[in-house]
Formats: C-alpha cells, structure tokens, sequence
C-alpha cells in the first residue's frame, strides 16, 4: 500500500498533514465520500475530538467535542469494546435508533468504524470512512485494507504524540534549568560530541555555534581537577549509578569558575554505553562564601583558644585569692575545719561540707581540690538550688541535639566537664528525688547516660558536696534518699557559722577592708572600737558572706580614713542582759532576707538587687521566699 511509504522517516511536524492527504486518498481509492478521525479528548476521559478528516466541501463538520456514548450510545459501546464496525443504516437493530437519527443529521449512511490502539495499549482513537445520502456494501478485501490503513495511521500517531511529549518534556526540563541558574547537557559516547542547551554554553564560555566535543570540554576543566573528573565519569559508566562532582573551570577571560555537575549513563540493548546525560551549576559564590566561613572558624578558634589560655590563668589567680592562702580565721573551731580538709585532700574520698549559707563551703571545696592530685584538673561547680528541675539533668549529664524542644545541639554536662577532675555539688540537698537517684549511680558506678542517648559515658569525678540542711532529718522525711546520703556522708566537715567563731570576726573586718579600699581607691587604715563591738555582738544570720557585703558598702559610705557604719544594716537587737540575742538559725535567715528586700525596696535581681547582695542567685531567693513565706508588704 502506498500509505505506509508517505509515513517513513516523516518529520514530526509533517505527520498531521499527511494523515490527512492519506484519508483523501483512501477515499477517492475506494469512492467514499467523508473520512473521520476521532481521538479522546485529554482534558474530559468522554469527549472524543476531532483531530484529521476529508470531507466534501459543502459537508458540515460536527462539533469538535462529542460525547459518543449519548450521541451514538450503540456504536460507541461497540467500538470502545474493541470491535471493528461495517454497515448500513439499515443494518442497525431497532435499539440503535439515537445512533440512527445523528447520523442521518449529518446525511451519513454507510460506514466502517475502527478502533484505534498500538502495542496493546488502550484505545485512544477512532478511524471511520463514510458515504453521504447513498448506501454500499463492504467486502472483506476493503475492511482487511482499510484497518491495515487504521494500524498506519495509528503508528504514526503514536509516534508524533510520543516525540511530541518528549519535547515538550526536554522544554520542561529545560525551563525548570534554566530557572534554576543550571546547564543540560549530554555527550554522544560514540562521536564524544555534546548537546547543551543555551545555559550550559554560557556557563562554560562556549559560544553559539562552536563545536563542542569531549576534548574542548577536558581543556575547560582546569588541570588540578581533570583527573577526578575523568574517574567520575569512569565509575559512573562502570557501576551504572549517577555521579556528583564539583570542580574548576577557567573562563574566557581566564578566572577560575567552581562548578558543580550531576550526572547519569545510558546504555544500549546489549549492555555498550551510549550516553552521558546531565546538568551543571555555577558554584562559585557558594565556594566563595565556604571559604569565607572557614577563614571566620579559624579566627573563632584563635580567639576561643586564647580565651580558653586567658581562663586559665583568670581561674589560677581565683583559686590563688580562695585557697588556703586567702582564707581568714584563726579561731579553734576553724582551724579544725582547716585540718580536716588538709587531712582529706590528698585522698579520693567524697568531702560532705555541712554548715549555714556563707559560712565558705565553697572556699573549702576548692581548696580541697586545690590540695589534691587533681589541681590540675578542671573544677566544676553545681548550685543545685539554681537549677530549674526540668533541666537538672540536661545540665549535670548533658543532652543530644533534639532530647528537647529548643535542644539544638549536642552538650556536654557537668560531670563530663569534671573528668578527672572534681565536682562541686553546692545545696545538694534541694536536689529532687528522681535526680538523687541518678547521682547515685554516678557516685557508685561512674557511668551514665546523656539525655536522649542510650550511650553510656564513662567518668572518674571526685565529688565534693554541700548543705545547710539536716540532711538526716530529711531522709526521715522521705525528701532525701538514704543510700545517697551515706554515699555522700563519707568525710563529713562542719563549718562553724560566724558567730560561733567571734574570735575570727576582726580578722575578717580588717582583711575585707583592705581588700575593697584598694579596688575603690581608698585609704582607710582606722576601724573605730565602737563598730569593732557592734560587729562582733551581731549574731551574722549571712555569716562571712554578709559581713563581706557589709564591709563594702561601709567602705562605700567612708569618706575619709576611718570606716564608717549604717547601723541600719543590721540588727543587734539584745537580750536583758545586755549580750547579742542569737534567734534560731531559720529566723535570723528569715529576718535578713527581709532587711535586705527592704533596703532594695524589694528588688530581687540585678544590679543593686537582694539576690547579688546576699551573692546568691536570684532563683535560689524565691525559693527560700517560698520556703519562709515572706510576701511583699503592700
């Protein structure tokens, strides 16, 4: 048949047109007088279109969508079930009468209707030939033909909407590239010549019309970085899998250019490559900010390390001016204190300190440390009071990025810090009860878990604790766990509060105004008699550490040589006989905690504030507000 010669090697663009010459001359072939070629519709599954005809001139076309199951319901239900149609109006049963009256709208009488398919697809068409006003019958010899004609066409429909769907798909991706500062691009393996849409061109400076074949590329690609380049591609031919590679070019004008290629192979039937197919992107800033970056690391790092130098030193002379050197005191009551810990420093022993708030649990602690063979090992100091109960554990073992909403990062807790070392677990009796557990474990075994870990660290801590609670009255209560308590209770020393060391009181006096005189300028070298008396009768609820605040502020308020005193600051109420009245330990706190909230008119935190005039953190005073039940008067 001629048909299937106007259909080799046809340009896609050229397919429309001749199925249209090929349904023309079918017709004059066979004297038949319309040709119709349907499709369905892609936008509605029912409508069928009208995609090619011949016709009569004066014939009028049907409408460009139909829906064949209303307007010819018998047909149609035939046709879509895969079954080839030859007949006459008259031949149609008596229920095909809707199918009977379109076509007589249209003068249609007899006709062939194929369906259309390729390669056991679906159908996607319907072929009919037709005459008007004039009925013929159909040999087997023109239905054989005119479905051979219908399989032709079918075919080449076939391959203009799979080409047409390929290009459309290249533009596609060519236009999400494009938008996306990317190059296609694909070399023949055969000719080692590449295809590269407008982008790629302009990326690697080749111009319009030159001749890009694999050589040009490799002379592109600067020399330091041709060799990984070649094994990419190597590697990628040889295991059938993509490649991802970032590499320099030199420019037109000679300036290196980073570019970053992604990139698959293709393979023929029997397993020989064909091609290489894939895009590229300029990464030049990218690479330009990395290195950036990287040179700001370093600086970071510098700096880090000479902090990390500058602390060390910082800590040294803090450790020089709290040590054993600095602490003051020469009563029988401290220097038993003294002894005991010279006694337990060299020792791995856990320390339990027990004595009232600012009595120098932590000036001991550290001189401890500081007289063991782990001076040289870090120090690491917990105020367990201070930290929130949902957090203690994240701050003493440490977390893994995401245990926690706001958990962005891995980090390291206390004890991990402390390896090797020794930690300091101030007002370790307002630790809750599900943390004491843990700590135990730690004390006993030496291991524990990050939160959101189930890996187990390993460390070697000496553990140095303090309180200025009963603790034994608190496991009787429940509110502290036996077991730990005897694990901690190993070496305990008892430090005097002030005022049972009144002998120490001018030692002290006289030590804290040398101290702040110096950082403030000043020279006051006389302590009158009088504020020596009221000093030592007072009963010192904040022992060392609020005489030390006193101190200073008296040395704030002295204008000349001689230390003044606010008699105000605090109370030296007497009993009938004249000596200092010494209330219970929990009052006399209670009481000055008041004075001081109304000496800063109720300021907790900050400068200025009670938190920092009692040196205790600012959590740690609403506790204790919570604990006595003090309000603010109104």
């Amino acid at each position: 048949m001629q048909i299937s010669a106007l259909f080799i090697n046809l340009p896609l663009d050229s397919i429309d047109h001749f199925i249209e010459e090929a349904l023309r001359r079918i017709c004059e072939c066979l004297d038949l007088d319309l040709s119709v070629l349907w499709q369905w519709s892609g936008h509605h599954p029912k409508l069928m279109t009208i995609t090619h005809y011949h016709a009569p001139p004066d014939f009028s076309i049907p409408p460009e969508n139909i829906d064949g199951a209303n307007t010819h319901p018998y047909i149609y239900e035939k046709l879509v079930s895969g079954e080839s149609l030859a007949f006459s109006n008259s031949d149609l049963p008596s229920d095909a009468h809707i199918d009977v009256a379109t076509r007589k709208r249209y003068g249609v009488e007899s006709s062939i209707a194929i369906p259309l398919a390729t390669g056991g697809e679906p159908l996607f068409g319907i072929l009919s030939f037709d005459t008007l006003n004039r009925s013929r019958s159909w040999n087997d010899k023109e239905v054989k033909l005119l479905k051979l004609a219908a399989e032709i066409l079918a075919s080449a429909i076939a391959r203009k909407n799979a080409e047409q769907a390929l290009v459309e798909s290249k533009e596609r991706m060519s236009l999400a590239a494009e938008s996306a500062g990317a190059g296609l691009w694909e070399i023949n393996l055969q000719s080692k010549e590449f295809w590269t849409t407008e982008k790629a061109r302009e990326l690697y400076g080749y111009s319009a019309d030159e001749r890009i074949t694999l050589s040009r590329f490799e002379q592109s690609v600067c020399k330091q970085d041709l060799k990984q380049v070649r094994r990419a591609i190597t590697e990628a031919l040889t295991s059938n899998k993509q490649f991802l590679i970032e590499y320099r070019i030199t420019d037109p004008q000679g300036e290196p250019k980073w570019i970053c290629t992604r990139g698959r192979p293709y393979f023929h039937g029997d397993g020989s490559p064909d091609r290489v197919t894939g895009f590229s992107v300029d990464i030049s800033e990218k690479k330009r900010l990395e290195e950036a970056l990287y040179a700001k690391l370093e600086e970071v790092e510098h700096l880090k390390q000479q902090i990390e130098q500058e602390n060390f030193y910082l800590r040294e002379e803090l450790r020089t001016e709290q040590g054993f050197e600095q602490i003051i005191g020469s009563s029988k009551e401290f220097s038993a204190v003294m002894t005991s810990a010279n006694q337990v420093a060299p020792t791995e022993a856990t320390v339990l300190l027990l004595g009232e708030t600012g009595t120098g649990k932590g000036v001991v602690a550290d001189a401890i440390h500081r007289m063991s063979d782990r001076k040289k090992q870090p120090f690491v100091t917990v105020n367990c009071a201070a930290l929130p109960h949902n957090l203690i554990e994240s701050e003493l073992f440490g977390r893994k990025k995401g245990a926690f909403t706001g958990a962005h990062a891995d980090q390291a807790g206390r004890f991990q810090v402390a390896n090797h070392g020794t930690i300091f677990l101030d007002e370790i009796g307002e630790m809750p009860l599900e943390m004491q557990a843990k700590l135990l474990r730690v004390l006993q075994e030496g291991e524990f878990e990050r939160l959101g870990s189930s890996a187990t660290v390993q460390v070697d801590v000496r553990i140095i604790a303090a309180t200025g609670r009963d603790l034994k009255k608190d496991v009787q209560d429940g509110r502290f766990r036996e077991d730990l308590f005897y694990r901690l209770n190993v070496f305990p020393i008892s430090i005097p509060p002030l005022r049972k060391r009144i002998s120490d009181i001018p030692l002290l006096i006289q030590h804290f105004v040398n101290k702040y005189s110096a950082k403030m300028g000043k020279q006051i070298d006389r302590i009158p008699n009088r504020i020596l008396t009221k000093m030592t009768s007072y009963s010192w609820p904040g022992n060392v550490r609020e005489l030390e605040h006193l101190v200073e502020r008296s040395v704030i308020l002295s204008s000349g040589n001689i230390l003044a005193l606010n008699d105000q600051l605090f109370d030296t109420t007497t009993d009938d006989s004249g000596s200092a009245r010494v209330m219970d330990l929990q009052t006399n706190e209670k009481d000055h905690i008041i004075k001081v909230l109304s000496l800063t008119q109720w300021k907790i935190e900050g400068p200025g504030g009670a938190a920092a005039i009692l040196d205790i953190h600012p959590s740690t005073l609403r506790f204790r507000l919570k604990k006595f039940g003090i309000q603010r008067p109104y």
